[in-house]
């Protein structure tokens, strides 16, 4: 048995998953009598980690927004990794909004993960790695108390917890 359990916790977004969500949320788009008119497009960028809305009002943005964060709840896709930027005029009188898609643990918020485990006086050692946090203890009951504190801490970014030894 090892003598040191460990898992990481990380921010991931699956990209396949975010892609079913689009394309369900213009299905529906289409579909739907009040925006039936309104030429709405939904781009998916992977390279970049963007969504970008192009729509004819205010009411169609809104509208496909929701209907857009509706379909990630029901793919299993946390909504906080959604970062929407202000809604911009684009050509012809439309609407363009830029969702910037969160994925990886930022230095900072890695850090105020560090902190809240460290204050937390559990016996466990948390270590920032590239993009997660890796949490090793002697005894499984320490890790489980960890997850449990971070779940509690809800952060405005989406964590989960993987590579569970």
């Amino acid at each position: 048995m090892a003598s040191n359990h460990s898992f990481d916790i990380v921010s991931a977004v699956d990209f396949q998953e975010v892609d079913n969500a689009i394309n369900q949320a213009l299905k529906e788009i289409r579909q739907r009598y009040d925006l039936k008119d309104s030429n709405t497009e939904i781009e998916f960028n992977k390279k970049d980690k963007q969504i970008n809305i192009n729509t004819k009002d205010d009411y169609s943005l809104k509208q496909s927004f929701d209907i857009l964060q509706s379909k990630f709840i029901k793919r299993g896709i946390s909504i906080k990794a959604m970062k929407p930027n202000e809604p911009e005029p684009a050509a012809g009188g439309r609407l363009k909004q830029t969702i910037a898609l969160q994925s990886g643990i930022s230095k900072e918020n890695a850090k105020r993960i560090t902190k809240l485990i460290k204050d937390s006086k559990l016996k466990v050692n948390a270590q920032i790695q590239d993009e997660q946090v890796r949490v090793t203890a002697p005894k499984i009951d320490d890790l489980q108390a960890v997850i449990q504190l971070v779940k509690e801490a809800d952060f405005d970014f989406p964590v989960q917890f993987v590579n569970y030894k």
